[in-house]
């Protein structure tokens, strides 16, 4: 799968004219462009870590350009806008995973599947994996942001992301359901062995029949005098 490359100095520069545009402007522009990168990879959480890290820095330098024509409560409410849009990126990644689950369930894949286990574990991590790529790239911003950095990763940190309260519904969701699925099958199971104990119980029946049958008509042969 081909990777489509982030335009660095392109997101830079759209973080640095964030006060013209509007902070909903800057979280449609940081969602888009996460989403597109994320959309040329394999989904996996080596490559979510690499992309939000570098949206991450591309969000500290702009906003550190954007600090020279605004205060500090600007820059974090810039900085908060990027993890917002990176947040509402991931959400289709949750939902990507769920489809691709969903499909699987349907097709009877069980949990002891170790594809299935992983995709769910790598799920319940996605939300970790995220705050942990952009506490990393906030960490080398210098000086200057890191003040802004620790307000915004400490909100995240009380109130976490949408990505993992999803990440987490649908793990649950999944896990109900494949239960149920192997519940339905074990009965289903149950049934037809009883089925089949029944029939096997009326064929023994039948053969009894046929050898009583068998015999009785022997018995006739020897008991009619040969002419």
């Amino acid at each position: 799968m081909s990777k489509a490359a982030l335009d660095h100095q392109a997101m830079i520069d759209q973080f640095a004219q964030a006060a013209s545009k509007g902070n909903e402007q800057l979280r449609k522009v940081v969602h888009d462009a996460t989403l597109k990168a994320l959309q040329g990879r394999e989904l996996s959480l080596k490559n979510i870590r690499g992309v939000v890290g570098k949206v991450t820095e591309a969000a500290s330098a702009g906003a550190a350009q954007g600090a020279m024509s605004g205060g500090a409560a600007k820059v974090e409410a810039m900085l908060d806008t990027a993890v917002a849009g990176m947040d509402d990126a991931l959400l289709k990644a949750v939902e990507a995973n769920r489809l691709a689950l969903q499909r699987l369930v349907d097709q009877g894949v069980s949990l002891r599947e170790t594809q299935l286990k992983k995709a769910l574990g790598d799920l319940e991590k996605m939300e970790d994996t995220m705050m942990a790529a952009v506490k990393k790239a906030a960490g080398s911003a210098g000086e200057g942001l890191a003040g802004p950095w620790t307000q915004v990763l400490e909100k995240f940190d009380v109130s976490g992301t949408k990505t993992g309260a999803q990440a987490l519904g649908t793990v649950e969701s999944m896990v109900g359901q494949m239960q149920a699925t192997m519940r339905e099958t074990r009965a289903a199971s149950l049934k037809a062995a009883q089925t089949l104990a029944e029939s096997y119980t009326a064929l023994v029946s039948g053969v009894m029949i046929g050898m009583a049958d068998a015999l009785r008509e022997g018995g006739k042969a020897k008991a009619t005098p040969k002419k």
